[in-house]
């Protein structure tokens, strides 16, 4: 028999996406791959359940039983856990180091679970890098938030009502959002300044027309072996601050998007930091999910202090669904193939791309910093 896959309507409050796209249901078919997708789990996105038959994809009012496996952008709760067949397979955005109960509840119904947030960053993982593509859409996005709140415009205009002057734009932190934040702001007419701890990034930075701001810092182990940037020490961070203090009192707009992965965001905009922006300004907060880069940040809204807007944007990526799912789906499609042998799913625990986002096997939670989190939490409720 062929393996079914299913593909859910995403049940988050605000999510868009959708796993897979009808572009891939025939490349999934070619590998002996049926596809099974629960009624309207695309429109939102905007692509209608026609278009997905029109490819082949069956439309169903249930998969989560049925299927062998289940691609899905956000986590199941844990009532979606309690639905899927024993021994499936599961692919999505997992979220390994807050999910805890879920993850308990996966391995426990003996799921092979895969959390592409832990894809290896090696050259053969970059068509399966969600995250990265999940960034470029959230750094395009941040800037457009950030151009529609300032009360000004962003480009040079020469009028006859006198010349306007561009706004200045801030970008903190040079990762593939922070890139793409660069890119767009340049292309809306800004002059962008930017600044990571990576010092490597310069040239990318540069590239894209953007000053890269160089702090007096050691930052020679600013960046971890996977090319994200590391946890620095809280002394660091304070001497950082006072040296970007300038940066962020001079800028029109700032995009924070610092991100350690699996823990807290960073703070790198103090509350004495936004006091020293010019009235209307506005800071837009991309690591808002992790706590936010801004001391004054809330999570999921926007707030003005001292004359400032303080966006603290949740899920992004789901503002722009179309493209997103499309980016998303491409990139679990191939990792999905990468597991399929002769129209089955086969583990080679040998090969790092397989081995790395894998969090539950056989009853057990198998990813190591996952397997520490969750005894870290039984230690804590015990």
């Amino acid at each position: 028999m062929r393996l079914l896959i299913g593909v859910p309507k995403e049940s988050a409050p605000g999510e868009r996406r959708v796993a897979v796209v009808p572009e891939l249901v025939p490349k999934l078919a070619q590998a002996g791959l049926d596809v099974a997708l629960e009624r309207g789990a695309g429109a939102a996105a905007g692509f209608p359940d026609a278009a997905f038959a029109e490819k082949g994809a069956r439309i169903e009012a249930e998969v989560f039983e049925a299927a062998d496996v289940l691609l899905k952008v956000q986590p199941p709760t844990a009532q979606e856990v309690a639905r899927i067949r024993e021994g499936a397979t599961l692919i999505g955005l997992l979220q390994p180091y807050s999910s805890l109960e879920e993850i308990r509840g996966l391995a426990a119904r003996r799921v092979s679970a895969f959390a592409m947030e832990l894809m290896p960053r090696i050259s053969r993982a970059q068509a399966m890098d969600v995250l990265s593509a999940m960034s470029t859409v959230a750094g395009y996005k941040g800037v457009l938030l950030a151009a529609a709140r300032l009360p000004k415009f962003f480009p040079l205009l020469m009028t006859a009502a006198g010349t306007v002057s561009p706004a200045r734009v801030f970008v903190i932190g040079a990762g593939v959002a922070g890139l793409q934040a660069i890119g767009t702001a340049r292309r809306l007419g800004a002059v962008v300044e930017a600044y990571d701890t990576r010092p490597a990034v310069k040239e990318q930075v540069e590239s894209l027309g953007a000053k890269f701001v160089e702090l007096p810092l050691e930052t020679k182990d600013a960046e971890d072996k996977g090319g994200y940037a590391k946890a620095q020490s809280e002394e660091f961070l304070r001497r950082q601050r006072e040296f970007m203090a300038r940066c962020v009192a001079e800028a029109d707009a700032v995009i924070t998007t610092a991100l350690v992965p699996g823990q807290k965001a960073p703070v790198l905009i103090s509350e004495e930091m936004v006091k020293g922006m010019r009235p209307g300004s506005v800071v837009v907060d991309l690591a808002a999910e992790a706590g936010g880069n801004c001391a004054l940040t809330e999570p999921g809204r926007d707030v003005e202090k001292n004359g400032v807007a303080i966006l603290g944007p949740l899920n992004l990526p789901s503002s722009v669904p179309f493209h997103a799912s499309q980016m998303y789906a491409r990139c679990v499609a191939k990792f999905l193939l990468h597991l399929v042998r002769d129209g089955k799913i086969h583990l080679d625990l040998e090969d790092e791309l397989t081995r790395g986002p894998l969090l539950t096997r056989e009853g057990e939670v198998v990813h190591e910093a996952v397997r520490s989190r969750l005894a870290a939490a039984g230690d804590r409720r015990g």
